[in-house]
């Protein structure tokens, strides 16, 4: 395995650790507020944007990529 797959491989799955981490503390934010469904809603909606922006990139890549190669 050459470094750069490693790194690739890594990068992927710090990342993704990093977006579970950041999802269980808007769910505890949002108890530890007493939000309910709504308030919840809104701050996993509002927060969790970025991940999903994030994870949408990196899929629409895989697929622009897969179709020109």
């Amino acid at each position: 395995m050459e470094i750069e797959e490693f790194e690739s491989i890594m990068m992927t799955v710090m990342v993704s650790g990093l977006c579970l981490f950041l999802l269980f503390i808007m769910f505890d934010l949002a108890r530890r507020a007493n939000a309910g469904r709504l308030g919840t809603f809104i701050i996993v909606g509002g927060l969790g944007l970025g991940m999903m922006a994030f994870a949408l990139k990196g899929i629409i890549i895989e697929l622009l990529t897969g179709f020109s190669g």
